[in-house]
């Protein structure tokens, strides 16, 4: 099965990932939803679809559930690899209500043409993945990291702890880390996308690390490298309840099992979330993976 060629689309499909995965892991920006899991993942969600043209520009086509149940569903296409040709992007707004996830080495070579053809740009600062340094969150240097350090020193001086990388054997483990985790929440948003990883987890490159606590399994986070593997994209970390500083432990310890060609890590975006904000900003960030939403101007009526 292969991607059909514009104006067809077909659902995302795992056997697409042999076609798609070798473009999106070399994308330069490293935008975090520009994986192939990172896509089959939320295939159900946003309900995507995908298509291309014949230089292989990729299009991506979802759509957005309402926050609101009364609201309206939007229907969106993204763009990873570049920006198609004026023609096809008149044909996309035809059937689509905005340009999602426009990355900048997408849009900055294109940005005045097309907004004189009558795209208007607007950053989407609730989608912007925040970017860390990995040293920093492997070393967690200076008065800045004071607090999460203290944190990391309190988790290894209650509990006894040991370290695996995720393998297939190890999946067990994790499930049950996952349900333990869901079964404090009332919020199952990510659940299915998470069990999904962990089922499907040959299917994708993902890496993670599965964290023992007093011989108990305890907490798990997976991701895969992006932007060519220069920065390495976190998708999920799960933790039980009840152990002290167990997030801090587990974001120090994996980001210092990275190598060293991995100068950043991508924790995602906070979906304007005000909490995850304040929490993101707290590990100071060192920037962050812009993007932007297209939408055509409005004319008078």
């Amino acid at each position: 099965m292969a991607i059909p060629l514009f104006p067809e689309f077909t659902p995302l499909a795992v056997n697409l990932k042999s076609e798609l995965h070798p473009v999106l892991s070399l994308t330069p920006d490293g935008v975090s939803e520009f994986t192939f899991a990172g896509l089959y993942l939320f295939r159900k969600r946003y309900q995507y679809r995908v298509s291309k043209l014949k230089d292989n520009v990729f299009i991506i086509s979802g759509i957005q559930p309402p926050h609101d149940p009364a609201g309206e569903a939007k229907k969106f296409f993204m763009t990873p690899n570049a920006a198609p040709d004026t023609g096809t992007l008149e044909k996309l707004f035809q059937t689509h209500d905005y340009w999602k996830n426009i990355s900048e080495s997408v849009l900055l070579p294109v940005q005045k043409d097309l907004e004189e053809q009558g795209i208007q740009f607007a950053e989407d600062r609730d989608n912007f993945d925040y970017l860390y340094l990995r040293t920093d969150l492997a070393e967690l240097p200076g008065k800045r990291y004071h607090k999460k350090r203290n944190l990391v020193a309190q988790f290894l001086k209650l509990y006894t702890h040991e370290e695996k990388a995720i393998t297939p054997d190890l999946i067990p483990e994790a499930m049950q880390i996952l349900d333990g985790w869901q079964a404090c929440r009332f919020d199952n948003s990510d659940y299915r996308s998470c069990r999904d990883a962990l089922e499907l987890f040959g299917n994708f490159d993902l890496q993670g690390m599965l964290f023992y606590v007093d011989g108990k399994p305890a907490a798990w986070c997976l991701g895969e490298p992006v932007a060519g593997g220069r920065i390495f994209a976190i998708h999920f970390e799960k933790a039980l309840e009840g152990y002290k500083g167990i997030y801090q432990f587990m974001n120090q310890a994996f980001a210092s099992s990275l190598p060293e060609n991995f100068t950043h890590i991508n924790r995602e975006q906070d979906l304007g979330d005000e909490g995850m904000r304040q929490a993101k900003m707290t590990y100071r960030p060192s920037g962050f993976v812009r993007k932007y939403t297209g939408r055509l101007k409005k004319t008078a009526t």
